[in-house]
């Protein structure tokens, strides 16, 4: 029997491939993501992803008209995301899963076809110091320069950082409340201890870093602010702001990537 949905046929997917725990788990998550990219909407980040309902979306999305560029244009948008690494793993990922419902007959096209892996430039070098001090020294407003410290004291990843939440924090102790093994403590500096406690004054819970805008119908509890009604900062607007802002700063005039800020 052809399964109806996505995530039974992920199900039928990871239950048939010859692969460890370990790889079912990652497996799993990078297929997890494509539900939500299929229907043009923003994974969840750090641990909302675990708890927060993916969309149902029909397996037959795969093989209606116009699948291919639906497909092609949620590839571009997670390689802005989370970079080419990342998004091309997910995108052999898929390209497995889709190859074995095929051969199960459950699809009659591969949407990925023609999908090229993004090219995977040589890893940037950190910012020296000089840098570093004019990035931090640069007029932004207040979120922007938080984030901008936390991401070079903490030498924590990005998207770790962007799933902080306020309820999270022990300011005394300039540190994060660990949520368990997926989710440690951040630790941090002179820097940040300075300014974060001017970005949560009035907010006690939600999201730590937050967007500009009101989170649109159907944002989750999670990843919207209870007091200002605003979302979460995705990785794409923080990466935009950042290298947007440092780019007369860089010789190159291209703007620099908050992982070469990173210390």
């Amino acid at each position: 029997m052809i399964p109806v949905e996505y995530a039974v046929a992920v199900d039928r997917f990871l239950s048939a491939a010859d692969i460890g725990d370990n790889s079912r788990r990652v497996y799993r998550i990078a297929l997890t993501t494509w539900a939500w990219l299929l229907v043009d909407r923003e994974p969840p980040a750090g641990p909302a992803r675990r708890s927060a309902a993916p969309p149902v979306v029909p397996l037959a999305l795969l093989c209606a008209p116009g699948a291919g560029a639906a497909v092609a244009a949620a590839f571009a948008t997670r390689a802005a995301a989370v970079g080419p690494r990342t998004a091309n793993r997910e995108l052999s990922i898929l390209r497995g899963a889709v190859a074995w419902w095929t051969g199960e007959g459950w699809l009659d096209t591969d949407p990925t076809t023609g999908l090229r892996p993004r090219r995977v430039p040589a890893s940037a070098a950190r910012l020296g110091a000089d840098e570093v001090r004019a990035v931090l020294a640069l007029d932004a407003p207040l979120r922007d320069k938080v984030f901008w410290h936390l991401v070079h004291e903490s030498g924590a990843s990005v998207e770790r950082l962007l799933a902080l939440d306020t309820d999270r924090l022990d300011l005394p102790r300039r540190r994060s409340r660990s949520a368990g093994a997926d989710a440690p403590s951040v630790r941090w500096r002179g820097g940040t201890a300075g300014l974060l406690p001017m970005l949560v004054v009035g907010r006690a819970a939600g999201p730590l870093f937050l967007t500009d805008r009101r989170a649109p119908a159907g944002t989750p509890a999670a990843d919207r602010c209870p007091y200002t009604g605003r979302a979460r900062l995705s990785y794409r607007r923080a990466a935009e702001i950042f290298t947007a802002a440092t780019r007369p700063l860089d010789p190159a005039g291209r703007g620099w990537t908050l992982r070469q800020l990173q210390g």
